[in-house]
């Protein structure tokens, strides 16, 4: 079975692997579209085999309507039936950019009471406090909300997860009586946002630490160069990329629980098998040394810190920031010009023109949403020069045609589908402004004599953990 361990000074416990039920299977198009018999079944597996902790969010599997909730909590809901709901932890988030009252905060609660039809959540979080929603949320009543939620029994225990900067962390912690803390941890970001003096502090309080991003957004399993993938299988044949990352948190003073966005049934079962296997000592220094090694190639490499968690999503102008993102960087990973080609026609074949990185028009949305400062328009416009060179044998009539990318998650999230022509938003905005004195939006076709135009919706992208 699974070790389970103490969450702070709760006096509860849990398992060591988590489940987050952010990235589920889809048997459709649109996010919404939960593969509801492989996703139940993925979960009960996990379940079965000692799980014990399920973490959920009000907007995660979202059309990105508004305030409309997405469907990971009613299927959570439903998965939980048959008896599960007494084996687990539930773990889910106050939505903090719809709230702008106290009352707002009884609202999402009771709403989520009733969409993942339980009497009680476990550990409800307020979803990505920071040094802006802090003091705000303070100032509306927060931690007044928590302590009447746990007193009539609508919630066990008051959270947080977190995306910013040590310095806010400790405020926050220090601000009120937090049962868990979620942050972003692995060993390529030890001293990144809280960091492992976050952990400490976390540990030193009696708060327990669930982690999120532990692959890192996938890159400690996809991107590992390859001597540094064969050096880890010399030293531990018998482990995954994905068990190197779990067992380094695992071993990690403080860390409570680790989540996983599993979205296969493969996934589940490595990930079961590693925390099953986990025992203290485990990580020792011939794992250590490894490790070190690979963070010191990997960092080596890796131009942009993006961790794909879709905050800065979506795009006004339809570009798949985080996809770009990572063509970006897997175009520095290789030294062979073979392989970089290889990259340009991959990226041009697969990803359609309306995602491609020319779309951007350097608005600067994404990077005040971005929780790790990335000057995104900086790379993308780096990425389309990258990616704008010649391919070779490519037909112009097939590039973006066909792409397993096409209307991907990331652009699916709170965007209607909408035509483009070819040359591309960005081009288009420019020659409208250049006709127009320069300026810019609606009021710069206002009476030209073209149809005015108009931007999409913005709807608020908000964070998967």
């Amino acid at each position: 079975m699974i070790e389970n361990r103490a969450m702070g000074r709760t006096g509860d416990s849990a398992s060591i692997l988590g489940f987050g039920c952010m990235r589920l299977p889809l048997n459709g198009p649109k996010p919404t579209d939960i593969d509801l018999e492989l996703s139940t079944a993925m979960l009960r597996s996990a379940i079965d085999r000692g799980v014990s902790y399920v973490d959920t969010a009000y907007v995660y599997h979202s059309s990105g309507d508004k305030d409309a909730p997405g469907e990971s909590e009613a299927f959570l809901g439903k998965a939980l039936k048959d008896g599960y709901r007494e084996k687990v932890r539930v773990a889910t988030k106050l939505p903090l950019w719809h709230v702008n009252s106290r009352a707002d905060m009884d609202k999402y609660l009771d709403r989520q009471l009733k969409i993942l039809d339980v009497g009680r959540i476990d550990y409800y979080l307020a979803h990505g406090l920071g040094a802006k929603s802090w003091p705000r949320m303070r100032e509306l009543g927060l931690t007044g909300f928590f302590e009447e939620a746990v007193k009539d029994g609508r919630i066990r225990f008051p959270s947080f997860s977190f995306h910013d900067d040590y310095p806010v962390f400790e405020d926050i912690l220090k601000g009120f009586d937090w049962a868990l803390a979620l942050v972003q941890y692995n060993y390529l970001d030890e001293e990144y946002q809280a960091g492992t003096g976050g952990v400490r502090l976390a540990r030193d309080r009696g708060v327990a630490i669930a982690v999120m991003e532990p692959l890192r957004g996938g890159f400690l399993v996809r991107h590992l160069p390859e001597e540094d993938v064969a050096m880890l299988r010399r030293i531990r044949p018998d482990w995954s990329m994905a068990a190197w990352a779990f067992n380094w948190l695992w071993s990690r003073p403080g860390v409570s629980v680790v989540l996983s966005g599993m979205s296969d049934m493969a996934q589940v079962d490595d990930n079961v098998r590693s925390a099953q296997a986990y025992r203290d000592g485990i990580f020792g220094e011939a794992e250590t040394k490894a490790i070190a090694e690979v963070v010191s190639h990997f960092k080596s490499r890796i131009k942009v810190d993006c961790t794909a968690c879709g905050y800065c999503m979506p795009c006004e102008e339809g570009v798949d920031i985080p996809l770009n993102l990572s063509f970006y960087n897997q175009f520095h990973l290789f030294e062979a010009e073979e392989a970089k080609e290889r990259c340009r026609f991959v990226y041009n074949f697969s990803v359609p023109r309306s995602d491609q990185a020319t779309g951007c028009v350097d608005c600067g949305k994404c990077v005040e949403k971005c929780p790790q400062h990335i000057p995104i328009p900086e790379y993308l416009k780096k990425t389309a020069e990258l990616y704008a060179t010649a391919w070779r044998g490519l037909p112009e009539d097939r590039l973006g045609s066909r792409s397993p990318f096409a209307g991907s998650s990331w652009c699916r999230r709170g965007l209607k589908a909408r035509p483009r022509a070819s040359e591309g938003a960005g081009l288009r905005l420019r020659k409208a402004r250049a006709g127009c004195g320069g300026r810019s939006g609606p009021e710069a076709l206002e009476g030209s004599g073209r149809r005015p135009w108009k931007a999409r919706a913005s709807v608020r992208g908000r964070p998967g953990h």
